[in-house]
């Protein structure tokens, strides 16, 4: 079958020098909005955190969400009840990020102000780093997290008050992975912070629960590798991260469970080398709880940047969007149908 996805762009105008880090959520059967963040250059103080609405007539002018203090990066929208939280990192050192949130509750339009997701965090930020967190089966609110000082390691926020207190698993990391403090892993032209060239491990998870308390992760990795990890009791506890056959190009990655036919669908650089290209980009699908993938299609397959992908799932299918050369944010449709 010959998938036949729409595909657009998010943003009418560029008000900033690039963009980057969507993320998206739907707010109604004809409505979604999309955040990322943009400003002169990634890790200065200007970035912002930008978002849109879509509706019948399109995409709406970007308006700014977020501006701290110093640099914001990484923006997740999520939806409990009748509540729309927006997460964001905010920090020059991305070692030293902290987690700040706001919330609306109509749809997006207005927002309570910032504060910390957890009040004096020092560990360099909690609930979800990159990808959107999931509401399991036992009603708690469960987000990957992940930290970058030398040995990067991920580890699992979750809430079971509706996300008013946070809780932590124990790091979730490669055994037996070395790194020597201050050794950059890596010489690369992508334009990224020059800080995330240090540093080794498994970052930015995606996750999804296949039965009651049955969760899985997969991160991107410095190894060339996705990783995964399983956790048995609800999130408490987790495996240590092992490799899957997927190639990774230590770029983000995310995956949604549909419920249309509870297959997995993922989005990534299928790209065996630590900082390697960001192109192609590629949709995956696994029928088998993550232990096989099939190739369905590649987004993109031009020279550039083309990266850092959300994915959702609807009744109806699914909707993905990407950094287009750090220029643009792509939006596309798939029908369920189609997949």
């Amino acid at each position: 079958m010959v998938l036949l996805m729409q595909k657009e762009f998010v943003i009418k105008n560029l008000r900033t020098d690039f963009c980057h880090a969507s993320t998206i959520l739907r707010l109604a059967e004809d409505r979604l909005m999309c955040c990322w963040f943009g400003g002169q250059k990634e890790g200065t103080a200007d970035v912002a955190i930008w978002g849109s609405h879509k509706d019948a007539n399109g995409w709406s002018q970007p308006q700014k969400l977020a501006d701290g203090a110093e640099a914001n990066w990484n923006p997740v929208l999520f939806s409990y009840k009748d509540e729309i939280t927006l997460f964001f990192k905010e920090g020059q050192e991305i070692s030293n990020w902290k987690t700040y949130c706001r919330k609306s509750v109509d749809l997006g339009y207005s927002w309570s102000s910032p504060a910390e997701l957890v009040a004096d965090d020092n560990s360099g930020g909690r609930g979800p780093v990159r990808n959107k967190p999931v509401l399991l089966a036992s009603g708690r609110i469960i987000a990957g997290g992940s930290t970058e000082r030398g040995l990067w390691t991920s580890f699992a926020d979750y809430s079971d008050d509706g996300g008013k207190t946070w809780h932590k698993s124990l790091p979730i990391g490669i055994t037996g992975l070395l790194y020597k403090d201050g050794e950059k892993t890596a010489e690369s032209n992508i334009a990224v912070s020059q800080q995330s060239f240090y540093g080794r491990g498994v970052i930015q998870p995606t996750i999804w629960e296949s039965a009651p308390g049955e969760l899985h992760m997969l991160m991107r990795s410095s190894e060339g590798y996705i990783y995964r990890s399983d956790s048995a009791d609800n999130g408490d506890t987790w495996k240590e991260a092992y490799p899957t056959q997927l190639p990774n190009n230590n770029s983000g990655i995310d995956l949604v469970q549909a419920p249309f036919n509870q297959c997995l669908y993922l989005v990534c650089n299928p790209i065996h080398s630590n900082w390697g290209m960001r192109s192609p980009l590629s949709l995956f699908k696994s029928a088998d709880n993550g232990k096989s993938w099939q190739k369905m299609l590649d987004l993109e397959t031009e020279a550039g940047e083309f990266s850092y992908p959300a994915v959702i799932a609807d009744k109806d299918g699914l909707d993905i969007t990407y950094t287009w050369q750090r220029k643009n944010i792509v939006h596309c449709r798939f029908s369920k149908q189609e997949l």
